[in-house]
């Protein structure tokens, strides 16, 4: 029997939508669970979405997490320590929120490009982290007015080796989870 695939006329099929909405759930359901280490928390939101790398490429990636950030922003306590609202996107963690994307969207580069390639797909996901942290810190010491020592004591010296572990989970089981999930 042939399989049939259906498509909207966006051009992503229902397979994909559906995960895309799956990867979406996990990322509410798992980022708020976090670990409050100092004003920037321990999170599962980049485990999330260095699976959603893997699986959903850069594009549906992306998507997923903006749809994760429409649904924090109107107020589901979505985002990290079970809080939400516009207020955590323009605080000293928003850098982050939006960093995210980065994060997505790089890492979904090396993810289509090195396609079952799991060692590029941490050196894209590196190179997302990296723009993450940027962005982040940036974002944190022009709100706290702090120097760049201080906001990278804080933002990112804490994180360097949990975020590691989390590449490093997602890229050993990322793509045995993808081919399992293709349709």
């Amino acid at each position: 029997m042939e399989k049939q695939t259906y498509r909207f006329s966006s051009g992503i099929s229902v397979y994909s939508m559906t995960v895309m909405a799956l990867m979406t759930a996990v990322t509410c359901i798992l980022a708020p669970m976090s670990v409050p280490i100092g004003p920037i928390p321990v999170s599962l939101t980049n485990l999330v979405l260095c699976f959603s790398i893997i699986l959903l490429g850069k594009k549906k990636a992306t998507i997923s997490f903006f749809i994760y950030l429409l649904i924090g922003c109107v107020g589901v306590p979505v985002f990290s320590g079970f809080t939400g609202g516009v207020g955590r996107l323009v605080g000293p963690t928003g850098g982050y929120l939006i960093g995210f994307l980065f994060l997505t969207w790089i890492g979904g580069i090396f993810a289509e490009k090195y396609t079952g390639k799991p060692l590029w797909y941490a050196v894209g996901m590196v190179l997302g982290t990296i723009c993450l942290y940027a962005f982040g810190t940036i974002w944190y010491l022009i709100l706290m007015k702090t120097d760049l020592w201080s906001a990278l004591t804080v933002c990112v010296f804490p994180f360097l080796i949990f975020d590691a572990v989390k590449i490093l989970l997602a890229c050993t089981l990322g793509e045995t989870i993808r081919r399992r999930l293709k349709y």
